[in-house]
């Protein structure tokens, strides 16, 4: 009866059908929440699963975790069974400091939360405009955590709604910004294809830190 409990429960994501269970009801709970710095939400990269957060239930014999996926703008979901789990960021993973506090979520139907984290940097004041064949752009650098230096700053645009670093059909790298500073920097898009076909265009800005895998973004704005 144990053997037969676990095999129902591990998989707690959706994708219990793709272990062979298909007999057995998906579960139709669902944790949701943000990753979040001072009560704002924090913005990511959005594509290839790059910022993941972990999922564990005790009381089983596997106890691997479940991964869950942060979106670009800070936002998370999991179907889950009702219960409780913990919830935990990934061991190194993500532009803010390990610090691994675990966050005890009871679920019965759905359950938000909210996990809090200390970037070692935050952009703030953003401007991003279209003028002509120019993306204009200016934000404020604060230093959060310390300890590390800016590794570089990019403004990126795309033609579609999802953009970072690997997202994307134009950048421009900033090398050599410090904390403390406004930044103010243009973007020509002067035969770019996409933009010169007329596609819509969609920018962000991106500061990653020294010695960490992922950069902190602002929000996405469309420009067209």
């Amino acid at each position: 009866m144990r053997k037969y409990m676990n095999m129902l429960l591990l998989p707690v994501i959706v994708a219990v059908s793709s272990c062979g269970l298909d007999n057995y009801d998906a579960p139709e709970s669902k944790i949701q929440g943000r990753v979040v710095y001072n009560g704002e939400p924090v913005g990511v990269r959005g594509t290839g699963e790059a910022v993941q957060l972990q999922l564990y239930q005790d009381g089983y014999e596997l106890r691997d975790p479940i991964p869950v996926y942060v979106t670009q703008d800070g936002t998370f979901e999991a179907k889950v069974f009702d219960g409780e789990y913990k919830l935990v960021t990934r061991d190194n993973n993500g532009p803010w400091v390990n610090d691994r506090d675990t966050t005890v979520v009871n679920v019965k139907g759905t359950a938000n939360v909210d996990i809090e984290v200390t970037p070692f940097y935050t952009l703030s004041n953003v401007q991003l405009s279209l003028s002509g064949s120019t993306v204009n752009a200016s934000f404020q650098i604060n230093e959060v955590a310390g300890g590390r230096d800016i590794e570089y700053v990019l403004i990126l645009v795309g033609k579609t709604s999802f953009v970072d670093d690997v997202s994307n059909n134009a950048r421009l790298r900033i090398d050599g910004v410090t904390a403390g500073t406004t930044v103010t920097e243009a973007l020509d898009l002067t035969g770019n294809g996409d933009f010169e076909a007329g596609k819509p265009v969609f920018a962000r800005v991106a500061l990653r830190p020294e010695g960490k895998d992922q950069a902190i973004y602002s929000q996405v704005v469309r420009l067209r």
